[in-house]
């Protein structure tokens, strides 16, 4: 059985940052973490690249690598910047701009107790405490104190025609009871007509 090419992309890959700019002439370049807390970037050495999304690649620009090696990666000023191997000089770093950086799910820190990545909350159900479906989780928003879930739920609309529902329940001991990611569920302490 042949080795799997090491630049094919695991499948769990999380879009976590973009490149915004050379920086210096070695080959360094900027990033752009979409976390505040961008632990994720400091820590996988392997990023996976793909270009910016409905921009055309000018046709003289250096061919953008699938993986970069990244050998560090450092706070400088309010920004991120690093460095791979596969990026020798400013020209290349250039050639980067605006390209979407992912890493491997696996690679990111472990959380403590009660603390979860906003990529595993996604997609799971929520119910209250009576069991009933609240929606599925679609989204988080940051309010700064808290998060809060934004969940997604088949109704209808006005004319009586299938629609979808929009819910918001703050992340929140108060209002969440459990998050149990086995069961892709939460537990949540809200009614139906809140």
């Amino acid at each position: 059985m042949a080795a799997a090419d090491e630049s094919s992309w695991p499948a769990d890959v999380v879009e976590v940052a973009k490149v915004i700019d050379a920086w210096g002439v070695k080959g360094w370049f900027r990033v752009h973490p979409y976390a505040a807390d961008a632990q994720a970037v400091f820590t996988s050495r392997r990023w996976y690249l793909q270009g910016p999304d409905n921009r055309p690649r000018p046709k003289d620009a250096l061919a953008l690598p699938r993986l970069l090696h990244v050998t560090e990666v450092k706070e400088h000023g309010d920004g991120i910047v690093a460095c791979a191997p596969e990026v020798a000089d400013r020209s290349a770093a250039e050639a980067l701009k605006g390209a979407r950086i992912f890493v491997s799910r696996a690679s990111f820190p472990t959380v403590g107790d009660g603390e979860y990545y906003w990529i595993d909350l996604i997609g799971l159900s929520v119910v209250n405490r009576d069991g009933e479906s609240l929606g599925t989780v679609t989204d988080l928003i940051d309010t700064g104190p808290h998060s809060v879930l934004r969940l997604g739920y088949p109704s209808v609309d006005d004319k009586g025609a299938p629609a979808e529902g929009e819910r918001l329940i703050p992340f929140v001991a108060a209002y969440i009871d459990s998050v149990q990611l086995d069961q892709k569920r939460i537990v949540a302490d809200w009614g139906l007509d809140y």
